[in-house]
């Protein structure tokens, strides 16, 4: 049966802005505090969506959070109505308020761990939502994603979702950003390559660690989820981040490395052993693995962290054998990276075939490029029909998306205009409608 990645595509929610929540992540530091146009950052969404149905790859919507997060407020102890609410969060702990603000769900590479229904013992396709432990303004998200997703994909007979896994440091999940699988076909069982930052019962006292950056994906978290998504542990490789790699912004694997069907895209400095690791998904799989590793010769991991090359989208065009890369614009404007990419191309011995360059600016600002704002779902053809429909993109979804936005959206937002209580109103107004455009139901807590 075919077997299609869905693209589940984070959209953009109406409080983007800039508050530098993430330390690690250098764009995100870097741009803190600085003007956002949330309109512009949902456009520059759509626009990635609609290139990529034209190009028939399969699309779906993964509408934004509930923001302000007002319940959160209420548990860090800011209470009274909204408009109290926000003010005094502001004036006694903006970076509280920011982070109850915050459109972080967009990035949906982290919302959840997705094992294909070839490759667990079940059958099944398993969903575990991450529990996004390391960062106040991302562990809000864990259950709501959970939620959300059982909604989109609600038939146990093709679905298992699991509950996100305990909120400890010793089980802190970031989710699919840490996560490749790597098969002959998507049709075909694969090799699932989990990435972790950290032991955290097991740890090696002469094993080098992260400086600067603290790493935030354990390994114990990653063999839950392969135990409990039922994957066969022949299948199922545990790699870690290069301690370097983190210091130098790399914050989740695929700021570094790009998977998709038989082709593997890394820098040389990824991975701890990584020569090891590489040997061992060739042993493990039954088909070869073509592994492109970019050495630091060629970039720097300071110039794979700046222009996102590796968190470009790697897809294989419906009906062919051939690859196209989506990147950043970013990536065109530096000679360097722009060279790496001319090179793939041009290399008869890859099926990467062309390059399709985006703006996605606003994103990138804050740390996101084009691979963390979609969660790749692998679906047979009966699967797809089980989910819920209307999240499926077409021509039309995309062009009331984009009024959507045009009639809710500011185009300038900053942390210090997030004690505008209309803010709220907007805000909510927007995901009210939105839930009636995707047929979604009442499923904020707002409504």
């Amino acid at each position: 049966m075919t077997v299609y990645e869905l693209n589940l595509d984070g959209l953009v929610g109406p409080t983007h802005h800039y508050a530098g929540l993430a330390p690690g992540n250098t764009a995100s530091t870097t741009n803190a505090y600085t003007m956002s146009n949330p309109a512009a950052a949902a456009h520059q969404g759509i626009a990635k969506m609609r290139l990529l149905h034209s190009l028939g790859v399969k699309q779906a919507v993964l509408p934004p959070h509930e923001r302000p997060n007002l319940d959160l407020l209420n548990q860090l102890g800011f209470t009274g109505d909204p408009a109290v609410q926000v003010k005094t969060a502001k004036k006694i702990a903006p970076a509280l308020l920011s982070a109850c603000y915050s459109a972080s769900s967009m990035w949906a590479a982290n919302s959840a761990t997705v094992s294909a229904s070839c490759d667990s013992h079940d059958g099944r396709v398993h969903f575990t939502a991450a529990n996004l432990i390391s960062h106040l303004h991302r562990h809000q998200e864990g259950e709501f994603s959970r939620k959300l997703l059982m909604y989109l994909f609600n038939n146990n007979n093709y679905f298992h979702h699991h509950p996100t896994l305990p909120k400890t440091f010793m089980t802190s999940d970031e989710g699919a950003a840490n996560h490749s699988r790597i098969c002959q076909n998507h049709q075909s069982p694969g090799i699932n390559l989990f990435v972790y930052g950290k032991r955290a019962l097991t740890q090696n006292p002469s094993a080098p660690i992260p400086l600067k950056f603290p790493a935030r994906h354990t390994l114990e978290s990653s063999e839950a989820i392969a135990r409990s998504h039922l994957l066969n542990p022949k299948h199922v490789i545990f790699a870690a981040q290069n301690p370097a790699a983190i210091d130098a912004g790399v914050f989740h694997n695929d700021v570094i490395a790009v998977a998709n069907e038989s082709v593997f895209l890394l820098h040389e400095d990824a991975w701890v052993n990584q020569n090891t690791i590489l040997a061992e998904l060739q042993q493990k799989a039954d088909f070869k693995v073509q592994i492109i590793t970019v050495l630091r010769k060629q970039i720097s991991l300071a110039e794979a962290v700046n222009s996102y090359l590796f968190n470009s989208q790697l897809i294989t065009l419906p009906g062919t054998q051939e690859m196209i890369l989506i990147a950043p614009t970013e990536c065109a404007m530096q000679n360097k990276i722009n060279q790496v990419i001319d090179e793939l191309i041009a290399d008869p011995s890859n099926p990467i075939t062309k390059v399709y360059y985006l703006d996605l600016k606003q994103s990138m600002r804050n740390g996101g490029g084009p691979a963390c704002l979609r969660l790749r779902v692998p679906l047979n053809a009966t699967e797809l029909a089980a989910m819920h429909q209307p999240v499926l993109v077409t021509e039309t979804l995309l062009d009331i998306l984009d009024n959507w936005v045009t009639k809710h959206y500011r185009t300038e937002l900053q942390s210090s205009d997030l004690d505008d209580p209309s803010l709220i109103d907007e805000s909510y107004r927007a995901l009210d409608e939105l839930t009636q455009i995707l047929q979604l139901g009442a499923i904020y807590p707002f409504q």
